[in-house]
């Protein structure tokens, strides 16, 4: 019986990677070449900074993107907006995302942004969090689909390089006009567009709905690539995105926080249909030391400690009785503090199994 089900397992595996092959277009973003299905790392506040960048891409991500930037914040100046502005060359193709509705402030943003010479500019149409919406920006200007579009138009004016658009598949689940708003943004002169697969009513709540992304995408009138986002968890879902609903890549957020081997994990599974064996011990502390030296290097002490600690939880997930060690990570202002514990992590857990599900 087992034999049998290996055997099925691996012909449906043998005929979605043969399915794939058939229809597969390789994807562009404007001159940016990528490869097959992309996987692109998401923007997120306080997460997707220089440090995490680093490790994402060693660890296979094709394309990463900076924490959203206020375009307000960026035309005064402001010391956070600004400080985000820092990219390297080993994070090529990086991309720039900026936020806000005011037109004159988006467009000074661009002109800002640019200086900085990232390979993408990124709108974020899509940020769901109250203090954003509430300004009109974020997810919030999906209420005005006519603003959302020509706000869109004229960035694309402003700049030689590519823009592209992170988005949600509308306000609520009675104003879903995504596969419209999908297309008027490409005559818009967007290169690529990266659809959530929720409302912003929804916040991050029940289950990403793929099928109306997948509805943008077979519209006989895009050309441009066709990202998805939310839920993507596990390879097993990221090959459904590309096997079963047809989008040109994967857009991850939360699944690589304090995991940044899930984009290698995810190409494994792809190449050989099994699941690659979790990072050893020795390899989540030495990653976690790297984070948050590279999170000081850049910040300083205080910032690199503090904005490390969402992270742990994931590097060190499952291990019993680790409650402690955790406490300790998270709680202490002194980096000393913190080395040493993964010092002890390491000693204390270093034969440590990792369940591959987990």
């Amino acid at each position: 019986m087992d034999s049998f089900v290996k055997a099925n397992s691996e012909l449906v595996f043998s005929f979605s990677v043969f399915l794939h092959t058939k229809k597969n277009i390789l994807p562009k973003i404007g001159d940016i070449q990528l490869p097959d299905f992309p996987l692109l790392l998401a923007p997120m506040e306080d997460v997707s900074d220089p440090p995490f960048r680093a490790l994402c891409k060693e660890q296979g991500a094709d394309v990463v993107y900076t924490e959203f930037i206020s375009s307000e914040g960026l035309i005064r100046d402001a010391a956070k907006s600004v400080l985000k502005l820092d990219i390297y060359e080993k994070e090529r193709p990086v991309g720039i995302q900026i936020f806000g509705a005011n037109l004159d402030s988006m467009l000074q943003s661009i002109d800002i942004v640019e200086k900085s010479k990232p390979d993408i500019i990124d709108i974020n149409f899509g940020c769901p969090v109250k203090k954003v919406v509430s300004k009109n920006a974020g997810a919030g200007i999906l209420r005005d689909i006519p603003l959302m579009v020509k706000l869109t138009e004229e960035m694309v004016k402003r700049t030689h390089l590519p823009i592209t658009v992170k988005t949600r598949l509308g306000w609520d689940t009675d104003s879903i006009k995504i596969v419209e708003v999908a297309e008027r943004l490409q005559d818009a002169g967007i290169k690529a567009i990266a659809i959530h697969g929720r409302t912003r009513v929804q916040m991050y709540k029940g289950d990403a709905d793929w099928k109306p992304i997948a509805a943008v995408k077979n519209n006989p009138r895009m050309h441009i690539p066709v990202f998805g986002n939310g839920d993507i968890d596990t390879p097993e879902a990221a090959m459904r995105m590309r096997d079963e609903y047809g989008l040109d890549g994967a857009m991850i957020g939360r699944a690589c926080i304090g995991n940044p081997w899930f984009f290698k994990e995810v190409k494994h599974y792809f190449k050989t249909g099994e699941h690659a064996a979790p990072p050893t011990m020795e390899e989540r502390v030495t990653a976690a030391r790297r984070h948050l030296q590279m999170a000081i290097d850049w910040k300083g002490e205080k910032l690199g400690v503090f904005e490390t600690r969402r992270h742990y939880t994931n590097y060190f997930k499952g291990i019993p009785d680790f409650k402690p060690y955790r406490m300790k990570m998270v709680t202490s202002d002194d980096s000393a503090d913190v080395f040493a514990a993964f010092d002890t992590v390491l000693e204390k857990f270093g034969d440590f199994q990792f369940d591959p599900s987990s």
